[in-house]
């Protein structure tokens, strides 16, 4: 049964999937590219390594810079973006039923990002539909054709046997068949 705070649960299960993703780069995949623009591995691995820390922020009504990168060393974002996530999550579970699907934003972006690492990587790595399914239903509420441009490349189309993330991957305008 689902309950107001199943955007936290969700969250959740994608931070604890980008940290897998995350702790699986090796230094020989750090130059290699990115469905995510011209982003390689490390740039990816940086930004992603940040968002945690950045949502956390936001959700607190301080100011954010989205385009800065995790302040650590490479090769070490895992531990950095499990530690700002548990930080992150603490905070939703401290929020009342009403403001809990706000988690939906991190989950959209940090669902995203994990897609274009699992697909840089080339490795095999299982993703929870859910979370695909509910970064997209939140993305689809306010992200139209007029306000993608700068972030988001313009919608893919794919069938409808794509998976979740496929679809998410798609909607973000990124070509899972490529």
């Amino acid at each position: 049964m689902a309950t107001p705070h199943q955007a936290v649960v969700v969250l959740s299960r994608a931070l604890d999937q980008a940290g897998d993703a995350l702790a699986s780069i090796h230094a020989d995949d750090w130059d290699r590219p990115t469905p995510c623009g011209d982003w390689s591995v490390r740039q990816l691995a940086a930004h992603l390594a940040a968002a945690p820390e950045h949502f956390l922020q936001h959700a607190r009504g301080e100011d954010v810079d989205w385009a800065a990168p995790a302040d650590v060393p490479d090769g070490q974002w895992a531990g950095h973006f499990r530690n700002h996530g548990d930080d992150l999550l603490h905070h939703w579970h401290d929020q009342p039923d009403d403001r809990a699907p706000q988690a939906d934003m991190p989950t959209a972006e940090i669902g995203v990002h994990t897609w274009d690492l699992v697909r840089a990587l080339g490795r095999p790595q299982p993703l929870d539909d859910e979370v695909a399914e509910r970064a997209a239903a939140f993305m689809r509420q306010g992200l139209t054709d007029e306000n993608r441009e700068g972030a988001f490349a313009p919608e893919v189309e794919v069938g409808t046997d794509a998976s979740a993330y496929d679809r998410l991957a798609a909607f973000a305008g990124r070509d899972p068949r490529a």
